[in-house]
């Protein structure tokens, strides 16, 4: 019976140089092999050379999010420099596990970006489109960025607790309190709206 096989995560050391060659799915980085995605490890021997290493993607892998994909996030939490929030989704594939995401304040809007604060574009639990502009790796998170007119707070619940309606681009509403507040809301496109 063969060994099971061992799952990688993207930049995981997986040997020496001098104990093999890299193969798909892996990059070479200071005399070490390292995955470049998430899979399975592969070792193939040919003749007497040094076997390659490769990292598989099976078909029910999962997926990852990339640079330059629209993704569905909600935000966790707030502070004066940033917003932590979850990816959810990848374009309109649900993830089978969530990332971590931070969008920063230089991030959130193209104009102005001095003017602006986090607290006034998201708030803990909105539904967020936004676009990977950096890779995190099993440490860090992605970045993320909000910075088109597409791009920003897609769902609220005010304070009541009711979804909230978009009045501008800086403002949604409660339609039971009709209390507004701030958010960087995004311009949904048609082709992203369920009927």
């Amino acid at each position: 019976m063969a060994p099971p096989a061992r799952y990688c995560v993207p930049g995981e050391r997986l040997c020496r140089t001098e104990e093999a060659t890299a193969g798909s799915g892996t990059y070479t980085r200071h005399g070490f092999i390292f995955s470049s995605l998430a899979g399975c490890l592969e070792r193939k021997n040919e003749d007497n050379e040094l076997p390659v290493v490769s990292v598989v993607r099976d078909s029910e892998s999962q997926l990852l999010p990339n640079v330059g994909a629209v993704v569905t996030c909600k935000v966790c939490s707030i502070n004066s420099r940033f917003a932590k929030v979850h990816i959810l989704y990848v374009g309109s594939t649900p993830l089978k596990s969530t990332f971590r995401g931070t969008i920063r304040k230089e991030d959130i809007r193209a104009t102005e970006k001095d003017k602006v604060e986090v607290y006034k574009s998201f708030r803990p639990s909105d539904i967020v489109l936004a676009k990977v502009i950096s890779l995190g790796d099993a440490q860090s998170n992605y970045l993320l960025s909000t910075a088109e007119n597409e791009l920003g707070v897609v769902v609220a619940r005010s304070e009541a607790g009711v979804q909230m309606v978009p009045i501008s681009w800086c403002e949604m509403q409660c339609p039971r309190t009709h209390t507004k507040e701030f958010r960087k809301v995004a311009r949904v496109q048609p082709q992203f709206l369920q009927t």
